[in-house]
This record gives C-alpha cells, structure tokens and sequence, in this order.
C-alpha cells in the first residue's frame, strides 16, 4: 500500500481505497516491478525499483479515491484534509469540517473510525481552501455526495486546514488462539479471510499487535499453509495494510500479543452496612468486617487471583472458581488502610499470562455517623417506652408510685449505662478518656 499510495499520487488521484490481483490472460505482456517506497516519494520512480520483463500471470489492481485524499500525515489512515475542486487539490478550514464528515472521509479510504479532528494537525496546504461549509449525516459513500453550504465567513485562519486521523480498518484478526489476541493470522481480502504468511515471522507479528491494540509480541509460532498470501514488513507499519504484500503461498503464522487476557475487575463490599464512597475511593468503618472480590470475563477455565497490598508486603492467592473469587477480611483496622489491586494468572497457549486490575484505595475511618444515630434512638426508645408503660398501664397506689418512680430511675440508669458502654467499644483510647471526664 506504499507504493500504492505513491501511484496515487503520482496519478494526482486521492487516497489508495483498495488493491489486488485480477487474473491476466496468458500471452498479455507486462512489467515485473519490484520497488521499496516509503510512501512520501512525488512519482514511482524515486522509489528504489527493480523491472523485470513477465508473461502473463497476475497485475496489480489499484483503486484511488479520486474525491478526497489525506496528506502530510504518519500512514495511510492520517494527514490533512484535501478535496479535488476544478482538477486541483484544496485543504479544507476546520469550521467547514465535523466529525460526521470525518465519518465519510475515513471510511471513503477504506480507514476505521475517526479517532482526531484538529486543526492545523498536518500542517497547512500551499493551494487554495475549499469554499464550502460540508454537510454531511454520516452514511454517504463518498465526501461529495454530501451536502454543502456557502461559507458564513469566508477567510480560514492559518493554523485551521484540518488534519484528521482515522482508526486502522478492522481487516485483520487472530483466530484459532480463543482470544483476540492470539493465534492464526488472516486478512480479508477480496471478499474473504486469508491466511497471512511470512518467511521471517516477527516483523509481521509487531504490526498485528499493533494494529489490534494488543500490545508487544510474546510469542511466534509457525502455523498452518493454506491459501493466503505472503507479507513482509519492516515493523514500523501502523496496520499491515502498510507491509508489501506477495501472492506466493507463504507458511502461516501463529501470534501471541502480551495482553492476551482481559483486564480483571476489583470491588468492596460488607453485610453491616460499614462501607460508604469518599472522594478517594471507599471509606470502610473500624470494627466491621468486609470482602475484596476480585473477577474477569469468561475468557478461559481455571486460574487463580493474586491479591496485592500495597500498605505492606502481605498477598494473598486464591485460586479462580467461576472466574472469581473473594478475599474475606473479618474486621477493619488502620492497617488495612491502602491500595489493593488483582492480579489473574493463567497458563495460556504454552505461556504464562497475568494481568493486573485497576487500584481500589480503602480508607479506614472513626465511629460511623449511621451506628451513633441508631444508638441514641434505641435510647430514646426504650425511655418513652419505661415512660409510657408507668403511668397509662398502671394505675398506681401511693406505695406503688413511689417503686414505679424507683423503676422508671432505674430503666433511665440503665439505658445510659448502655449508651456509654456502646460509645466506649467503639471510641479509641483518647475518646474514651474524654467521655470519662464528661461523666
């Protein structure tokens, strides 16, 4: 797609959209060209070219967006935003330019999603600037089939051509590996999935990982030969649209990307009611007991979780029951007071692969608010309660008035003696020395 793209712009036609190998009849002469671009040369010939006379066999098929094209930018899926106006190319002001018109640029090229829209991003163009406002809902085939609207004003300040960067197209996957990230390389091609071979391996295997998001290579194993194509890249390439591509029938590759499992997740829970959400993370109360869950998706059978602590050096290791599994603390105190992370483990593919949750900070706080309110109104309760049952249950001689005073003293000492006993277990040492001087 590097020399594609030069033949693209040496044609002054716009971005590559496709290429391939339609069948020549036998007998039609042709050119064997075997050439090295890096895809910024103006013509063919600065690339580094070998030709060869040939008879028939295969051509090669390009296709160039003649509309749009993107300029100045890393690979084939970024730069600025150029349009053909009246047989010549003119950067596009970034008041003109939205994201649903970036839906149809990207995906005219043959890219994924929009993933940047700024202006001056690429540079600024020496031609002219288009001079319409484009309108696009986002599911037009090309960028001028979309609607257009005169310019409210007319000049486009330096520094806002628009450049736009457009996510790699989702034409390559791993199958065969039971994750995204490992196994059998295919491209689609012409209609159907291919299998991607390549004499060396490893250069081929960086730019899968890459392009799939999947992080460095861990492993590459040779795989299965079936009809496909062969491809070489340098390592550099954003996606594999980018390595030159042969049709020769190439043993294909199996790949192992580092982040092979899923991100695990990582929660606090408690059966008293202890626990409530502060700025920092969740805040659990001294005294109560509360539970780490660490889980991932479904992804593979078996495992185990490690949990890290970063307050002290202890850890702790539980092995994965259903994807999960729970570490059980019986009662808070300031030495669990920290961050916590989950770290899965599991034997994948012939390697070992671990990946690591986000942290969970716990603060470990004083005497909760709710248990203190709940106290002073069992209190309160049981005293209207003595109160209520003295003087409307009974009807009282002069002796009796005097014991039930006696009762209704006692019932008061004895609803504080509770009181105060509940607020000595739950204050420290220094608390309960005031409390002691308040008495």
């Amino acid at each position: 797609m590097r020399e594609t793209k030069v033949v693209c712009r040496e044609l002054d036609c716009g971005n590559p959209v496709a290429e391939s190998r339609p069948l020549v009849k036998e007998g039609r002469g042709g050119v064997r060209l075997e050439s090295s671009c890096n895809g910024h040369e103006s013509t063919l010939r600065q690339c580094v070219t070998k030709t060869y006379t040939c008879e028939g066999g295969y051509y090669h098929h390009v296709i160039c967006s003649e509309s749009v094209r993107l300029v100045d930018g890393a690979g084939l899926c970024s730069g600025r935003v150029e349009v053909k106006s009246n047989q010549s190319w003119a950067s596009v002001c970034e008041a003109d330019f939205d994201r649903q018109d970036a839906e149809v640029v990207c995906g005219e090229i043959g890219c994924g999603a929009p993933a940047a829209l700024q202006g001056g991003l690429y540079g600024e163009g020496e031609g002219q600037t288009w001079d319409k406002e484009f309108q696009c809902k986002g599911k037009e085939s090309l960028l001028l089939d979309c609607d257009t609207s005169d310019r409210e004003n007319n000049t486009c300040l330096p520094g806002n051509a628009v450049g736009l960067t457009c996510s790699e197209p989702d034409d390559v996957r791993l199958v065969g590996g039971g994750s995204r990230c490992a196994g059998g390389v295919e491209q689609y091609d012409q209609g159907e999935w291919r299998t991607v071979g390549d004499d060396y391996w490893g250069d081929v295997a960086v730019v899968e990982c890459r392009q799939l998001g999947c992080d460095s290579t861990v492993s590459v194993l040779p795989g299965n030969t079936t009809r496909g194509f062969g491809a070489s890249c340098s390592g550099s390439e954003p996606s594999l649209r980018g390595c030159w591509r042969g049709y020769d029938l190439l043993p294909g590759l199996t790949v192992i990307c580092s982040d092979l499992l899923f991100q695990p997740d990582i929660s606090l829970t408690d059966s008293m009611g202890g626990v409530s959400r502060g700025h920092q993370g969740p805040e659990m109360f001294r005294g109560y007991n509360f539970t780490i869950t660490c889980s991932t998706q479904p992804q593979y059978p078996g495992g185990s979780f490690l949990l890290m602590f970063t307050g002290s050096n202890r850890t702790q290791t539980q092995p994965a029951v259903n994807h999960s599994t729970a570490f059980l603390f019986p009662a808070a105190d300031d030495s669990h007071q920290g961050n916590y992370s989950c770290v899965y483990d599991n034997y994948v593919v012939s390697h070992n692969f671990s990946s690591e949750s986000e942290l969970l900070s716990l603060t470990v706080t004083a005497s909760p608010l709710p248990a203190f309110i709940i106290r002073h109104v069992v209190v309160l309760l049981i005293l209207l309660t003595g109160i209520t049952t003295s003087y409307l249950y009974y009807k009282p001689t002069r002796r009796q008035k005097r014991v039930n005073r006696v009762s209704s003293m006692d019932l008061y000492v004895n609803a504080m003696e509770i009181f105060s006993l509940s607020s000595r277990a739950e204050a420290g040492p220094g608390e309960e020395r005031a409390a002691q001087g308040t008495e």
